[in-house]
C-alpha cells in the first residue's frame, strides 16, 4: 500500500522527480544487463571451444607420458625437474562497471628443455611439451571461466535491481503521484464550484 503523502503541489512535482531519476534508473540498468549478458555469451561459446580443445590436449598428454614411461621406464625424478610456473599474472578490465580478470601469460618462443639428456628420450620430449600446451590453454580456460562467472553473478545482481525499480518503486511511484495528482484536481473542482456559487451569490444581491 503506498504511503500516503500531504496532497500538495509541491509534493507532487517531487514524486515526479523522483519517478523520472528512478525510470532513468531503470534503463540504465537493463542497457547495462543486456550488455553484459551480450559479453557473457561470447566467451560461453569460447568455453565451449577450450573445453574441448583442453580435453583433447589431455588425452593427447596422457597417451605421450604412458608412451614415455614405457620407453624410459617411470620418469617422475625427470619431471621433478621442471620448475612451478611462476610467468603469470592477473590484472582486471571493466565491463560495465564489472571487474573481469585477465591473466597475463607470454608463451617463450624458444622453450628450453628443463631436463637433461642423460636417461631421456624424444617421447619424454613430446610428452613435455604436450604438457605445455596443456598449461597455456589452462591459462586461458581459467581467464574465460572466471569472466563468465563474475558476468553471472552481475547479471543476477542486476536483474535483481531492475526488477525492483520495475515493479516496486515505479508502481509506487505512479500509484501515489496519480493519488495526489486526483486529489488536487478534486480540490480545483471544489475551489471552482464555491467561486460559482459566490460570484452568483454577488449577482443575485447586486439584482
Amino acid at each position: 500500500m503506498p504511503v500516503q503523502m500531504p496532497t500538495t503541489k509541491g509534493n507532487l512535482l517531487r514524486l515526479k522527480r523522483r519517478y523520472d531519476l528512478a525510470k532513468n534508473g531503470y534503463d540504465l540498468m537493463d542497457r547495462k544487463r543486456h550488455i553484459l549478458i551480450k559479453e557473457m555469451m561470447a566467451l560461453v561459446e569460447k568455453v565451449k571451444v577450450l573445453r574441448e580443445e583442453i580435453s583433447d590436449a589431455y588425452k593427447l598428454g596422457y597417451y605421450l607420458l604412458q608412451q614415455a614411461n614405457m620407453s624410459s621406464g617411470i620418469i617422475s625424478s625427470i619431471a621433478e625437474q621442471v620448475a612451478i610456473a611462476d610467468e603469470v599474472e592477473l590484472t582486471y578490465r571493466s565491463v560495465m562497471g564489472v571487474e573481469i580478470p585477465n591473466v597475463l601469460y607470454t608463451p617463450k618462443k624458444n622453450l628450453e628443455i628443463p631436463y637433461g639428456l642423460l636417461n631421456t628420450s624424444s617421447r619424454i620430449d613430446e610428452a613435455y611439451l604436450q604438457f605445455q600446451k596443456i598449461k597455456e590453454l589452462s591459462y586461458t580456460l581459467a581467464e574465460v571461466d572466471n569472466a563468465v562467472y563474475h558476468l553471472a553473478a552481475a547479471i543476477a545482481q542486476t536483474q535483481k535491481r531492475a526488477n525492483a525499480l520495475k515493479n516496486v518503486v515505479l508502481p509506487r511511484l505512479s500509484s501515489q503521484i496519480q493519488h495526489i495528482s486526483s486529489a488536487l484536481e478534486e480540490k480545483e473542482r471544489e475551489e471552482f464550484s464555491r467561486l460559482k456559487v459566490i460570484k452568483a451569490q454577488k449577482e443575485n444581491h447586486r439584482s
